[in-house]
């Protein structure tokens, strides 16, 4: 099947998760969401990540964000696991991953959203079969994948710059704004391009006209 690309709708599926059984659009209801992919339980990468996750859940929740993992493993070794990842994240600070994994043994929900390992020879279990890379979707309260990252195998990922890409997005469909390099929530944003020069006065009476193309201005928010 095709690569999922940004503004496709995020396939629904049905999945046993380390919280119970959920239908994943059902699930997410009026909320973003976050699913990220690991190659395998009891993997070094994956457990400082997950960890971390656990770790943010206050930042995720403050932006109506829910977490999800997925691994391909069962639940019996998700559920080992998860006291793995909250004993050593303890040396970090306290550590309680509450947020569900997906057991995806089979390959299912990996292979329908296209996160399957292809290049990584050594990245296979005892029968062969690729484990997932570490890819990260967000997806909107509509079920439109708004971001995809891919990380190799050898990558732990960086949660703060997937925060930052939340910010970004939610920013932007509110307040009719782009964010430019390297912005973190409260620098000055873009105004969007299809705002006029009129209209920029009234929604944003203290931005700048750098260039023809090119206007930007200081944003309140929460």
């Amino acid at each position: 099947m095709p690569s999922l690309r940004l503004g496709n709708t995020a396939p629904d599926f049905e999945a046993q998760t380390t919280i119970g059984p959920i239908k994943f659009h059902e699930w997410i209801g009026n909320s973003w969401a976050v699913l990220f992919s690991h190659p395998g339980d009891f993997t070094p990468v994956c457990t400082t990540e997950l960890g971390e996750v656990a770790r943010r859940a206050p930042d995720f929740a403050k932006r109506n964000v829910k977490v999800i993992g997925i691994s391909a493993n069962n639940l019996d070794d998700h559920n080992k696991w998860v006291k793995d990842i909250n004993a050593y994240g303890a040396q970090v600070a306290p550590t309680d991953v509450q947020f569900p994994i997906i057991a995806d043994a089979d390959r299912k929900i990996s292979t329908l959203y296209d996160m399957l390992d292809e290049q990584d020879a050594t990245n296979r279990d005892a029968k062969g079969l690729p484990f997932t890379i570490r890819t990260v979707f967000v997806i909107d309260p509509k079920k439109t994948i708004r971001l995809t990252i891919a990380y190799p195998a050898s990558t732990g990922r960086n949660f703060d710059e997937i925060i930052r890409v939340v910010d970004s997005l939610q920013i932007g469909d509110k307040h009719r704004v782009t964010t430019p390099v390297n912005w973190n929530k409260g620098d000055d944003v873009i105004v969007h391009p299809s705002v006029s020069s009129d209209e920029a006065k009234t929604l944003f009476p203290e931005y700048k006209q750098h260039l023809p193309y090119l206007r930007t201005t200081p944003l309140s928010v929460e």
